[in-house]
């Protein structure tokens, strides 16, 4: 009886190092992500999470260590087409956009990885975007201008952006921030049902707040002082020796129905 061999991973870093003005920005990161897994990358601020996301995205090269999408390397290969398979949403991202372009336009731009669309879109076009749009559930905002977009609206139109090229890992990068509450948790809802969908594409979640740790997320890797306190299997990373290092503090963590909590335990202080 014949076995399948192993899936080569879509992303993977060996021994990543990045120096600038003398000063490490990440030290020593490896990482895996293969095709199925769904991973958090959770730190502390300053803890080394959006300097490894220019990384990714070819803005930061690595002074030593090895990068690599589906088996490409960085430094051997075209970065601009291999960043094709990495769709990343982030907030700088979200500042660049036109305030009067429509969600629709701003999806057609995740085809070339423009800001702002030129010329007219053409019939099959707008078919086209108005598809994305219903895969992220936002369909009605497809005349809607970017400056009247709520940021939840907004998160979705650039995720229907990002998922346009077919992305083999989808990087969300502190898709929460700016939400309120409700608007948070109807985000979360949405993206538990994008990764159940099961299209082979892997999903990444930036954040620092466990909180937003959907039951979906299968790894988690744990960022401090830009190298990585810890990784693998989210039950047994996402602990709560695991978070007192990162954090540098101490906390309680609880989990019930899949979603965790965390509380910070105040020190202790003699009457005065």
């Amino acid at each position: 009886m014949s076995r399948s061999l192993p899936s080569s991973p879509i992303l993977a870093l060996s021994d990543l190092r990045v120096l600038r003005g003398g000063v490490t920005i990440l030290q020593n990161v490896s990482w895996e992500v293969a095709p199925g897994q769904h991973w958090v990358l959770l730190g502390a601020n300053g803890s080394g999470k959006s300097s490894l996301l220019s990384a990714l995205a070819g803005y930061l090269p690595p002074t030593s260590g090895a990068c690599s999408v589906l088996g490409q390397h960085f430094g051997e290969s075209d970065w601009r087409d291999l960043r094709a398979h990495l769709g990343i949403v982030s907030a700088a991202l979200a500042s660049l956009m036109h305030p009067e372009e429509p969600a629709a336009r701003t999806v057609l731009t995740g085809r070339d990885g423009s800001i702002d669309l030129w010329g007219p879109v053409s019939k099959a076009e707008r078919a086209e975007a108005l598809l994305w749009l219903e895969k992220v559930e936002a369909q009605d905002l497809a005349d809607r201008p970017w400056a009247v977009l709520s940021q939840g609206e907004r998160q979705r139109v650039l995720i229907a952006r990002a998922l346009i090229r077919a992305p083999k890992l989808l990087i969300l990068d502190e898709p929460c921030a700016g939400l309120d509450p409700v608007a948070r948790e109807a985000l979360l809802a949405f993206l538990g049902r994008l990764i159940r969908r099961k299209d082979r594409t892997s999903v990444v979640l930036v954040t620092h707040h466990v909180e937003e740790i959907l039951p979906e997320f299968t790894h988690a890797l744990l960022l401090h002082n830009g190298a990585v306190a810890a990784g693998g299997p989210i039950r047994s990373t996402l602990t709560e020796p695991n978070l007192r290092k990162i954090f540098s503090a101490p906390l309680k963590l609880s989990r019930r129905a899949g979603r965790y909590k965390l509380e910070i335990t105040p020190p202790k202080r003699g009457i005065l």
